[in-house]
């Protein structure tokens, strides 16, 4: 309890040093630079990275058909996904202007998978469900090494920018934005811990702090608890556009997927 009080007097301490907003661009930095020696070997080690049970899970998936009269994903991708164009994985999330159902024009590898599944007979699932997340563990893995690409010209760039307002906006009773952690005070300490640029190439990742994986939109509602706010809801236009921003700002590094993470 006291190291929970103390812990939230240093965010404090940081939101009122943080006043303003100001410009400052950052060389995106993968979030495995700020991992212990130890922590790194253990996401490199084919046998002992924990997020490897994931990929598997998400494996047995995507290759059996979910019920009799549905089709598996690999009816339609190859076994294990060989026709998949990994280049087109790193790209997601991705403009999508011809979703005509109301939503945001931006679709996650999460809903794309999630859409094919629905495409295929599959009952629908709701939002970041464990065979969601298990599935896009297995797909973003096939993608491992690829440069993430997310487009940030043209079209998409009026909801690019919205979703960098809602990471620079300040939120709960920390009054601290995903701005003032993962830019302004990257690679700062706060009672020890080591503040990482919040760079989303290695998602869905293994957390050693909670023992599960966690998609992209789970982190942003734990950060949000974190900053005693209000998550948004699971799946909303709000994730969605500040995962496309995330993404955005790892253009250029390697996916690590499945990372693992503190």
């Amino acid at each position: 309890m006291n190291f929970q009080r103390t812990s939230i007097d240093s965010f404090c301490a940081l939101a009122l040093a943080a006043t303003a907003v100001s410009a400052v661009a950052l060389e995106p930095v993968s979030g495995f630079e700020y991992l212990k020696p130890e922590t790194q070997a253990l996401q490199l080690d084919d046998f002992e990275n924990p997020g490897l049970a994931t990929v598997e899970r998400g494996a047995e998936l995507f290759n059996a058909a979910p019920t009799n009269d549905a089709k598996a994903c690999a009816d339609c991708h190859g076994d294990s996904g060989a026709s998949l164009d990994t280049k087109a994985i790193a790209r997601y999330p991705t403009y999508r202007p011809e979703r005509g159902d109301g939503a945001t024009a931006i679709v996650t590898l999460q809903q794309q998978i999630e859409l094919c599944r629905e495409n295929s007979g599959a009952p629908a699932l709701p939002a970041d469900h464990p065979d969601l997340i298990a599935l896009e563990t297995f797909v973003r893995n096939l993608a491992l090494g690829e440069t993430v690409a997310v487009q940030t010209t043209g079209a998409v760039e009026p909801l690019l920018r919205q979703g960098e307002g809602l990471y620079n906006k300040r939120w709960g009773l920390i009054d601290m934005s995903c701005y003032h952690c993962h830019t302004l005070y990257a690679g700062r300490r706060v009672r020890g811990q080591l503040i990482s640029q919040g760079q989303a190439n290695g998602f869905p990742v293994y957390r050693l702090a909670s023992g599960e994986m966690a998609s992209l939109q789970q982190r942003i509602q734990q950060c949000l608890t974190l900053m005693r706010a209000e998550p948004f809801a699971t799946g909303s236009e709000e994730n969605t556009l500040l995962e496309l921003y995330i993404m955005s700002r790892g253009n250029g590094l390697p996916i690590e997927t499945p990372a693992v993470r503190y």
